[in-house]
């Protein structure tokens, strides 16, 4: 299912990506205690739609699968649950116990 970039990137940016202009609109991951993160994701100027192979893309530069990543998108899946899954697969560190 295609997809709106502006909704992808409105949504994005609710569950901690931060926006970086270029040529692409590149998008950072930073944990909720503001670190920056190695995930990131782009989408591309110009376009009215993001199809379902850049979509898949997006989802693997993510760290989640397809459906995995539309629930990101679509809220199902909140900042806490993303970042929790980020911290399982040893891509984002877990924040210290206090």
């Amino acid at each position: 299912m295609a997809r709106k970039p502006n909704d992808v990137e409105k949504s994005l940016e609710k569950k901690g990506f931060q926006r970086k202009e270029g040529d692409h609109h590149y998008f950072n991951y930073y944990t909720k205690a503001g670190k920056k993160t190695k995930v990131f994701t782009k989408t591309t100027h110009g376009v009215k739609e993001l199809d379902d192979s850049l979509l898949g893309m997006m989802s693997r530069q993510c760290k989640l699968t397809r459906q995995d990543f539309d629930r990101l998108i679509d809220c199902p899946l909140d900042r806490d649950s993303y970042e929790r899954k980020l911290i399982e697969v040893g891509v984002v560190e877990a924040p210290p116990v206090t």
